[in-house]
């Protein structure tokens, strides 16, 4: 395992998206960190996501958004965004195999791992549509 230099700084960012189920931005980070009284330099924030990102404990999500967001489950799964409102949500459903295969034959790649990134609309967006 590598070794982990877990500042205080870095510790509180960490406990941000790890208790965070939104997916949260950088910058949404940096204002979660000033509303729990926290005088975070931006940079550090950026520097503490790429670290924690670096060292596996959350993962950067770049989902078609100008903005990465973050997520601290780092088990295998899949997002859906909501085309209306923006909002992420975590989708459990492994990629199937027969899937990874015929691209991995269709493209000469050896596949690895894969990330969907589902759209559509949330129930919220779609229940408001409908009033």
């Amino acid at each position: 395992m590598k070794s982990l230099n877990l500042t205080s700084q870095r510790q509180a960012v960490y406990d941000i998206v790890l208790n965070s189920h939104d997916h949260p931005t950088a910058a949404e980070v940096m204002n979660r960190l000033v509303e729990q009284g926290h005088s975070l330099a931006y940079g550090t924030v950026y520097n503490s996501l790429r670290y924690l990102s670096d060292k596996k404990m959350i993962r950067e999500l770049k989902l078609g958004e100008a903005a990465s967001r973050y997520d601290a489950r780092m088990d295998d799964h899949q997002h859906i965004i909501c085309e209306v409102c923006g909002a992420v949500d975590e989708v459990m459903n492994q990629v199937p195999r027969d899937w990874m295969n015929t691209v991995a034959k269709d493209t000469g790649y050896t596949i690895g791992h894969a990330h969907v990134v589902f759209g559509g609309v949330c129930p919220n967006c779609k229940n408001k549509s409908m009033n």
